[in-house]
């Protein structure tokens, strides 16, 4: 490597280095692991009814409109698919006692469903058996192909456009994740240098530096893939009725080419609206589950 590429990369980590007065007070105040969380003290009042713990803000969760985090919407999209009734309500990863939202207080429980236990828990309580799609180990691996893009090249170049892109993340990232935390300064500037690093460091596991026409080039690429794959068809691998992949797919399409989001820079959303079934895809699931 030249000295002139190694000159360039520290150039681009001094972009994400930690401000002075950060580290002062990381230093006066080390960070510590706690173990999980208790229960959000703002426990639901109607117990008699699931309720589903997402990032949003408490207006939209009272009015159940879709959540902005991809990982809620696409667990809030798939309960509307299953039929199962719920309350949303808004919260963040410091309540969550998995450390992570979405996570569910099923009716009449004390015991939290995380993410990671939705679809088997929503399997036995599913109140629509015609979204009981069937399966086989053929469409299953196809899946897991498909899946695959939209977790790495559609999600990297979510979490760039969000978090690294210095205009979005002034008004798009710190209006939805960092003022709501806090209203102190020090405290909202550290926030904000997590968010950016966490972001930066699980793109650079992958590739050496961040090149951002190359992440949004491959979210083009992945788009095209999952244009292609849904065809004509309504839902994705010839189901009658919505899955998770449905789920998983809306959660980044309806995110990106949602103009509330108040996205200053997002020239993926221009390239995605060239697929048109992945907006009528969209707007199907808008339509149907978010009466919208």
């Amino acid at each position: 490597m030249t000295q002139d590429s190694n000159s360039g990369r520290r150039d681009w980590r001094d972009m994400f280095a930690v401000p002075p007065v950060i580290k002062q007070i990381f230093a006066k105040f080390p960070l510590s692991t706690y173990s999980a969380n208790a229960l959000p003290t703002r426990s639901p009042t109607h117990r008699d009814q699931h309720t589903l713990y997402t990032w949003t803000t408490p207006e939209e969760a009272s009015a159940n409109k879709a959540s902005f985090n991809p990982t809620c919407l696409k667990w809030q999209t798939y309960l509307l698919f299953q039929g199962i009734a719920f309350r949303s309500r808004s919260s963040n990863n410091h309540a969550s006692p998995s450390g992570s939202l979405p996570f569910l207080i099923p009716a009449n429980s004390s015991t939290p469903i995380a993410s990671s236990k939705l679809e088997s828990w929503a399997s036995t309580h599913n109140s629509n058996s015609k979204s009981k799609a069937a399966s086989s180990d053929t469409q299953s691996s196809r899946q897991d192909v498909y899946t695959s893009l939209l977790e790495h090249a559609v999600r990297r170049a979510w979490l760039y456009l969000l978090y690294l892109d210095p205009d979005n993340f002034g008004h798009v990232a710190t209006k939805l994740y960092v003022s709501p935390s806090s209203s102190n300064t020090l405290v909202a500037m550290a926030i904000s240098y997590q968010l950016r690093d966490a972001a930066t460091q699980e793109l650079v596991k992958t590739t050496p530096a961040v090149k951002a026409q190359d992440i949004l080039d491959e979210a083009v690429d992945a788009f095209a893939a999952l244009s292609t794959l849904l065809g004509e068809e309504t839902w994705y691998f010839e189901n009658k009725t919505p899955t998770l992949f449905d789920a998983s797919v809306f959660a980044y399409t309806h995110l990106l080419l949602n103009e509330s989001m108040g996205w200053r820079n997002n020239p993926l959303a221009d390239k995605l609206a060239t697929f048109y079934n992945l907006v009528d895809h969209r707007n199907r699931i808008l339509r149907d589950y978010y009466r919208a």
